[in-house]
């Protein structure tokens, strides 16, 4: 055992784990962040997805030794209720799951492709979007709902600029 110690949806944190346990279950069994899925095990349908200093990166193959002294982003630090993230704002406005199941997964690959390119073309979401796997076939609306969540956060940004103590 060792302890770890990281940023966890802007807040420091440390846990006591072996050093080779994947970050999903850092997240899912010891800290009982439950959004983050494991789907296979292999880093090959995104259902695990979160950010790693802002990068998209598969939590099931991630050691937590991996993350010592860096910043860790689930789906439950992405926004809160009161502001939504505009993936999370998109996603619900086009209603985009049918299980569910895959969809962290799916807004965090989107929120790290709009935080690197904020105007993507389909061709870019379907290349950010290519590891994260959807049973249900809902590929057209979450493209749809990541064209509609650089709307809102080109929308987010001019309401910024126009602010006068430059915060929305």
């Amino acid at each position: 055992m060792a302890t770890i110690t990281f940023t966890l949806n802007g807040q420091p944190q440390s846990v006591e784990a072996e050093p080779r346990m994947p970050l999903l279950w850092v997240l899912r069994d010891l800290l009982n962040l439950t959004g983050t899925k494991y789907g296979c095990g292999m880093a090959q349908c995104g259902a695990c997805t979160v950010h790693l200093d802002g990068e998209a990166i598969r939590s099931c193959l991630t050691e937590i030794s991996a993350v010592a002294g860096r910043k860790i982003t689930t789906v439950e630090g992405l926004g809160t209720l009161e502001h939504l993230h505009p993936v999370q704002q998109a996603w619900r406005e086009i209603d985009v799951p049918q299980c569910g199941y895959c969809q962290s997964g799916q807004q965090m690959s989107a929120a790290a492709l709009l935080a690197r390119n904020a105007h993507p073309s389909d061709a870019d979401i379907d290349t950010a979007m290519r590891g994260n796997l959807c049973r249900c076939g809902t590929y057209q609306m979450i493209r749809a709902a990541i064209h509609r969540a650089a709307e809102l956060q080109a929308l987010a940004v001019d309401a910024m600029a126009l602010s006068p103590e430059g915060r929305v």
